[in-house]
């Protein structure tokens, strides 16, 4: 005798109304393919008249890119940025300080400071340097609020010459702008940890470059670079003073051979490159100062080269691994005549 169970009703129409999953489709951003579709199509049409228009005269600037003229005039441009930086943020660095000082003198100083050198245009400031001799013929030291320099005294027009008023005009114009992203990077590091420094007697010297200094790195170091990059640039506006950097170069010749666009061109190249060295530098310098902000840090491009490289070589590889034991278990086994004679004596 067999007994039937039937399902409640409940229970069947439950699996009857159960969903049937479904593929799971991913939102199609028809927006940015479209936006990446222009931009690929734009720089195809650069590239392609970089080769179809005679007008950029290739030829020119593979004579001019490596001029001794050029090279000299290139020379004289990292040599301004080099000097300036270096002059531009010790100096900052020190109104940055004044800035947070509690003297209200100091503080006073350093505002004034800022205030006037971001107020004044580059160029006016290197025209004023480089023609200080009008309002001073001489300079030098003597008795106060008196022109009797009776210590030492200096020929204005000799001591600032074109490169001397170039120096001077970058580093006090970079050093205004330093000055705030120092302390603004100061400003970021959490007042806490200074306090609890404080309260465990570690030094004021020790405190700063042990403590505020590593940690306000990471906020100055992307806009440092930034200001050294646009000072690099920056030191084309010194054809004023007639000085002969990248620039300057570069329109004395083009304006003797009438060549503008493939001259031009040269500047431009020389700049491109000397300013992705420094965003290189950036990248790996602020990778440095970022250790202890994450337990690991995101893999650097040429990391990220070198595992999709070995992962390439590693999937061809497994392949062909596979491809051998599939071999190797298709082909058929021959039996040893041992084997043979085992199995028919277990037969018989």
């Amino acid at each position: 005798m067999t007994a039937t169970l039937e399902a409640p009703a409940e229970v069947v129409n439950r699996s009857a109304t159960r969903p049937t999953p479904q593929d799971v489709v991913p939102l199609k951003h028809w927006w940015r393919w479209i936006f990446s579709a222009i931009a690929v199509f734009l720089l195809a049409q650069l590239v392609w008249t970089f080769f179809s228009n005679p007008q950029w005269r290739w030829h020119v600037f593979a004579e001019y890119f490596f001029n001794d003229a050029v090279l000299r005039g290139l020379w004289l441009t990292l040599w301004l940025t080099a000097v300036s930086a270096v002059i531009g943020f010790l100096l900052g660095g020190l109104l940055a300080l004044a800035r947070l000082s509690g003297s209200p003198l100091l503080n006073s100083f350093a505002w004034g400071f800022i205030w006037f050198f971001r107020s004044v245009p580059l160029v006016v400031q290197l025209v004023i340097w480089y023609n200080l001799g009008y309002l001073f013929p001489t300079l030098g030291i003597g008795w106060p609020f008196t022109y009797d320099f009776w210590v030492v005294e200096f020929d204005t027009v000799r001591l600032l010459s074109s490169s001397v008023a170039a120096i001077l005009g970058l580093s006090l114009h970079q050093a205004a702008y330093s000055a705030e992203i120092i302390r603004g990077g100061l400003l970021s590091v959490d007042q806490g940890q200074i306090e609890a420094a404080k309260a465990l007697g570690i030094p004021r010297s020790r405190r700063f470059f042990r403590i505020t200094l590593p940690q306000a790195a990471r906020a100055i170091l992307p806009n440092a670079f930034n200001e050294v990059i646009g000072l690099l640039k920056g030191t084309s506006v010194v054809f004023i003073v007639a000085l002969p950097e990248l620039f300057y170069t570069v329109q004395v010749i083009y304006n003797r051979n009438q060549q503008v666009v493939p001259l031009l061109l040269v500047a431009a190249v020389w700049y491109t490159i000397f300013t992705t060295v420094l965003s290189v530098a950036q990248y790996y310098i602020e990778r440095r100062f970022a250790r202890g902000t994450a337990r690991e840090l995101p893999p650097t491009p040429l990391q990220k080269l070198r595992r999709s490289i070995r992962r390439v070589v590693g999937r061809g590889s497994g392949a062909a691994r596979d491809r051998s034991e599939a071999s190797g278990a298709e082909a058929p086994a021959s039996a040893s005549p041992h084997t043979v004679a085992a199995l028919n004596s277990s037969v018989h």
